[in-house]
């Protein structure tokens, strides 16, 4: 074969890169124009048997020189990208996406606004037990100055005959305490009928680890005006915790803070692993606020200060802990929760470690 004919075949085959380029592009804008249909649908954008009568047609039209099995495994990879491609419009669409709102969300707590830029603090008992236990931790709290008072009225609990909480009682309670102290109170509601109930007494409304995708309160909670706190379910996916959000802004509710509370590995170090990554992943991906709640990431006194540092270096919004008058009587999660000298010790670190953002940004 000459220089020339090579030369030639080349031209060709540059041709020929060139429209498989172009089938391939066109193939992608109908991909994106099915995934729009489907989305509208409520149809799932993977199908099998779709996928399947695809890949018998090309065997029974290919004459080769490639074998079917080849030919198949090249189709197979172009089907995924496609459902990349689906799902990248998906994420374009999502009311919780940074790609459909740029501008970073910021949530007004009773006159402290997080995501902001200023990094907060959310501290308190894990359980609501007395009022003389709320304000004894509240005014602690305030000598650091801190507002945002966090406290389980409702206590969803893995054994049915551990302390379920105070119910209304808590909440009176917290909400009595935070009227005399001017602070702001963060519990937790666990069923849709008592949404309505929480509204007199909270000031955020929290969605616990093992409602995440409890559906319906998601949807009762964006169907209020209150700012709604919702934490990561145990095993969930960063995916299906944005997901999750999703139910309650489309609700109309846009007041809406992320919360990172580790998940369930196979670790038995700590009661849970603190997933840090997930916080730049979060604010990368959607435009609101993301917490991190190092008690019950870690459920380890020890490492409550090097994860909070960790949180704030990374830069999540805001950092939650539970605090106790005397954690060894308290009537819920006794071993982690800080009493008031560890309190002491863990803001002062953290006040003079230089990681606190103060300063106001804009995104």
């Amino acid at each position: 074969m000459s220089h020339d004919q090579l030369d030639e075949l080349r031209d060709q085959l540059d041709k020929v890169n060139l429209d498989l380029l172009e089938q391939i592009n066109k193939r992608a804008r109908l991909v994106k124009e099915i995934g729009e249909v489907k989305r509208q649908q409520g149809i799932a954008r993977f199908d099998p048997v779709r996928e399947r009568k695809m890949l018998d047609h090309i065997a029974e039209h290919n004459s080769g020189p490639f074998e079917t099995g080849t030919l198949q495994h090249l189709f197979k990879q172009i089907f995924k990208a496609s459902l990349e491609l689906q799902e990248e419009d998906n994420s374009k669409a999502l009311l919780v996406s940074r790609k459909r709102h740029p501008e970073n969300t910021t949530v007004n707590v009773k006159g402290e606004t997080i995501g902001d830029g200023k990094q907060r603090f959310v501290f308190g008992p894990c359980a609501v037990e007395s009022y003389e236990q709320v304000l004894a931790v509240a005014k602690e709290m305030k000598k650091h100055g801190q507002r945002l008072l966090r406290g389980g009225a409702f206590k969803p609990r893995t054994s049915p005959y551990d302390f379920q909480g105070l119910g209304l009682e808590g909440l009176k309670i917290l909400k009595r305490v935070a009227d005399e102290l001017d602070m702001a109170v963060v519990s937790e509601i666990v069923t849709p009928k008592d949404i309505e109930l929480a509204l007199d007494y909270v000031d955020v409304i929290q969605i616990g680890a093992r409602n995440m995708q409890n559906f319906e309160l998601l949807k009762t909670a964006g169907s209020v005006k209150k700012p709604v706190l919702l934490k990561r379910g145990l095993s969930a996916t960063i995916e299906e915790f944005i997901h999750a959000a999703e139910y309650v802004v489309s609700k109309g509710n846009d007041q809406l803070m992320l919360c990172e509370r580790g998940i369930r590995t196979y670790e038995k170090a700590t009661r849970n692993t603190l997933d840090i990554s997930a916080v730049p992943i979060l604010k990368q991906e959607t435009h609101l606020p993301v917490m991190v709640d190092v008690t019950h990431s870690t459920g380890r006194k020890d490492l409550l200060l090097p994860t909070a540092k960790a949180a704030l270096a990374i830069g999540a919004d805001a950092v939650m802990a539970e605090v106790h008058p005397d954690p060894a009587v308290a009537l819920s999660d006794s071993a982690q929760q800080m009493n008031f000298d560890e309190f002491n010790t863990f803001m002062t670190a953290l006040e003079s470690s230089g990681l606190i953002k103060q300063a106001v940004t804009q995104s």
